[in-house]
């Protein structure tokens, strides 16, 4: 009796069978991916989208017509007339269980010309190259490494290519006031009877416009002192080259080396070939990879040039790395008479981005205190931050100068 209990219990347990009814057909998507890979194989291209275009297809017409199944896939997915045998082939072979009577399809070969593009556009195929194929261009630049390598780590190539990147460098400089005023452009200003009279003599007498005048512009001279000692032969050929495309760029613009002695190079760098200016300025300058002077070489700066009108009102940049072997009280009040005549200095240091640099070298240290804008040089990126430094006019009020004053006393005395 147990027994039969047992039984009955487990068979009421036992699913049973499932209820009569039409069962669900093959997924489109798959049935469409699965005939879409079939085509694949045998060398046909079908995107993706051909494929869902195809699935949506199939969910809409007949599946069971053989015509609407063949020609929603020709549809689809066939978009050249060379493939429709291939399509033939594959849809007998997929769909109706036909052998694959047909090989597959051969890739066809297409002849590519491949034209390689410097930066500048120039190929390196020729004017004779064949053009029957497809062409296609392949460009570089080095441009971008360059800008984020350091000049200390370049090749006498990359530092040619770098030298023609400065060139588009452009120190302008900020403006300052004139005494000499221009015309106005607007109703504002002085009167400017001299061009009112002028212009009513044309008209009979009678003013028909009243011309105005007022203060004009002119940029403010930039003064670039580079430092040309031994600690500084890794930049400053680099910086050299800046120094030229800056005198050689505009006008009121003075260029100086500094090392064991003051020496101008505005004359040497003013030709416009590089080269020349390069050799000028490398015979100009005895002391080039020698010792570091730099407060003995600022102190001749501002008796002989800078405080007697060169530096007044302009912007001074310093290209150095702050190491000297004078004595610091003597950078400190070079630095301090500087700063009192110029708009602005700014002093450049290759050696800023090193990882944990700190201006413990003595010269640096005495410096800081009397520098506007402390800035990085090592590469064509900061020099290229450095223009647009120079190119913004400031007020020196409003300056943040707190970080770099707090710097500069607490570090004077420290050794070299």
């Amino acid at each position: 009796m147990s027994d039969t209990g047992g039984d009955a219990a487990g068979a009421a347990a036992r699913p049973g069978p499932p209820p009569a009814g039409p069962r669900p057909g093959p997924d489109p998507v798959d049935v469409a991916v699965g005939f879409a890979c079939a085509l694949r194989r045998s060398g046909l291209e079908v995107s993706l989208t051909s494929a869902l275009l195809y699935a949506e297809a199939l969910s809409v017409c007949d599946v069971g017509s053989r015509p609407s199944l063949y020609w929603a896939g020709r549809a689809a997915l066939v978009h050249r007339i060379e493939d429709v045998d291939v399509y033939d082939a594959v849809f007998g072979a997929y769909w109706l269980g036909e052998p694959l009577g047909m090989p597959r399809m051969a890739a066809a070969s297409v002849p590519v010309i491949l034209q390689v593009d410097d930066a500048d556009g120039s190929d390196e195929q020729g004017e004779e190259s064949p053009r029957d194929g497809e062409t296609i261009t392949l460009r570089y630049s080095a441009t971008e490494t360059l800008s984020a390598k350091d000049f200390a780590d370049y090749t006498d190539d990359e530092l040619e290519e770098a030298r023609r990147l400065m060139e588009r460098l452009r120190f302008s400089g900020p403006t300052r006031p004139s005494r000499r005023p221009e015309p106005a452009r607007s109703c504002r200003g002085r009167l400017d009877v001299r061009r009112t009279v002028r212009a009513a003599m044309r008209s009979g007498g009678e003013p028909m416009r009243m011309h105005r005048r007022t203060s004009g512009r002119r940029p403010r001279r930039l003064v670039m002192l580079l430092d040309v000692s031994g600690s500084m032969e890794r930049y400053a050929r680099a910086l050299l080259r800046l120094l030229h495309a800056a005198v050689a760029g505009r006008s009121r613009v003075e260029a100086f080396a500094l090392g064991t002695r003051l020496t101008r190079l505005t004359r040497e760098l003013s030709s416009r070939d590089p080269d020349r200016a390069m050799r000028a300025a490398s015979a100009a300058v005895p002391d080039w990879s020698g010792g570091t002077r730099l407060g003995a070489g600022l102190r001749a700066f501002n008796d002989e040039w800078g405080c007697r009108g060169m530096a007044r009102g302009a912007v001074v940049v310093i290209l150095s790395d702050g190491w000297d072997r004078g004595d610091p009280s003597e950078m400190s009040e070079q630095m301090q008479r500087l700063q009192r005549v110029a708009n602005r200095v700014v002093w450049v240091n290759p050696l800023k981005a090193s990882p944990g640099y700190a201006p413990l070298a003595r010269g640096m240290a005495a410096a800081l205190p009397h520098v506007d804008d402390f800035v990085e040089g090592h590469n064509l990126e900061s020099l290229e931050r450095l223009a647009q430094l120079v190119l913004a006019d400031t007020p020196r009020a409003s300056r943040p100068l707190g970080a770099t004053h707090a710097a500069g006393p607490a570090l004077t005395g420290a050794s070299q």
